[in-house]
């Protein structure tokens, strides 16, 4: 472990990470990470041993830690209210990995008999319907922070951390491309709950109706990173492969992408990419890097190489 000074981040190449959490079970198998990545997302069971097992591990501890503090808490105030889920945001960029990320945790921390309930939500039920963003000009914009409905995330957030029983949030359907009518999750106050999405690392907006964001009431924040080129050659294979599956689908919004040709297809790719991801990588979730607790960066082929954790 490389410890620089003047930095509020620990640095650790991959082998000194996966080093971290040599004695603790890796209850998974490779019949579950295949079954949790996501599209595109090369994962494997050495990949969970090496980075998700020490992450788990850690976030075991902070979850300890905080129950640890709500009852020393409580009794130096003499009564509390019941503690509340202990929320981890997850953030970067599209076709990062970070929906694997986020399974993978999920699937690993609801194994800890501390925590047996774990939820996991992503704020694209937050986007705004594709009938409201078509009526503000935000449909070339979707994904994009002024794409999200951010005053639901907020109540939703405040809600799971006031207590309350039962919170729900819309539901969005990636076939169709927008929320789903009628729908929702329900959180039942978990142990923990992970909140995954493009923007959740967003600081507060100049003149917003309030100075609260969402990662205000993160209690750990990771964000998956990796080289802008990289990820651009990920999101154009994985549209290559949803052209020959789900595009397929009738009730795609993006079935008139099913027929292209491959060239067709890498050429359209890329200019989604340029014009849309790209910009919004570039100018709102890159910049929230920095914000988060631990950041993990991938390399050219998916494998995380470097973790970064702010000391405490």
């Amino acid at each position: 472990m490389s410890e620089a000074p003047q930095t509020p981040f620990v640095d650790f190449d991959r082998a000194q990470w996966s080093e971290l959490a040599a004695s603790a079970p890796l209850p998974l198998t490779n019949d579950d990470v295949v079954r949790l990545r996501g599209l595109g997302d090369p994962i494997d069971l050495a990949e969970v041993d090496a980075v998700y097992r020490p992450l788990s591990s850690l976030l075991q501890m902070y979850v300890a830690a905080t129950r640890g503090l709500h009852h020393a808490t409580g009794a130096f105030l003499r009564g509390i209210a019941a503690r509340t889920p202990y929320v981890v945001g997850v953030a970067g960029s599209v076709a990062v990995g970070k929906s694997s990320t986020s399974r993978l945790l999920r699937e690993l921390l609801s194994r800890f008999p501390e925590t047996p309930s774990v939820a996991l939500v992503t704020t694209d039920g937050f986007l705004y319907p594709n009938a409201e963003l078509e009526r503000r000009g935000l449909m070339g914009r979707k994904g994009f922070p002024e794409s999200f409905d951010r005053r639901a995330m907020l109540r939703f957030i405040e809600a799971v951390k006031s207590g309350a029983p039962v919170v729900r949030a819309p539901v969005y359907s990636h076939l169709t491309y927008d929320i789903v009518p009628g729908r929702c999750i329900e959180v039942r106050n978990p142990d923990v709950l992970i909140v995954e999405g493009l923007n959740v690392l967003q600081p507060a907006r100049a003149g917003a109706h309030t100075p609260l964001v969402v990662s205000d009431f993160f209690d750990f924040s990771i964000y998956v990173d990796a080289r802008p080129e990289d990820v651009k050659q990920w999101y154009i294979q994985r549209f290559l492969t949803l052209k020959e599956t789900a595009f397929q689908h009738e009730r795609s919004y993006f079935r008139k992408y099913a027929s292209l040709s491959r060239e067709e297809a890498i050429q359209t790719a890329s200019h989604i990419w340029d014009t849309i991801n790209a910009p919004n990588l570039l100018t709102n979730i890159a910049p929230t890097r920095g914000r988060a607790t631990l950041v993990l960066t991938k390399d050219g082929s998916h494998r995380m190489r470097r973790m970064r954790l702010r000391k405490l």
